[in-house]
């Protein structure tokens, strides 16, 4: 249950100004959820094309054994 106070009746009253259309308080909440949805899997999708982007882009940079030779100046 989803009770119309506090934070959530700022966030339904910023829902109806940027709906102003929609005038029932439970489709308006169902808009937010959406929006927030498309929100979330955009960003992921974004952030998949930039990793698929950059993905082997510093190969190049370091030595095959780099990482056995940091380890040499390690305490034992």
């Amino acid at each position: 249950m989803v009770t119309d106070a506090g934070e959530m009746t700022a966030m339904l009253d910023a829902a109806q100004r940027r709906w102003p259309q929609v005038t029932e308080r439970k489709a308006l909440l169902i808009l937010l959820a959406k929006t927030g949805r498309e929100a979330i899997e955009s960003e992921g999708l974004e952030r998949r094309a930039a990793a698929a982007e950059t993905a082997g882009a510093l190969s190049d940079v370091y030595r095959p054994d780099e990482l056995e030779r940091l380890r040499e100046d390690w305490p034992r």
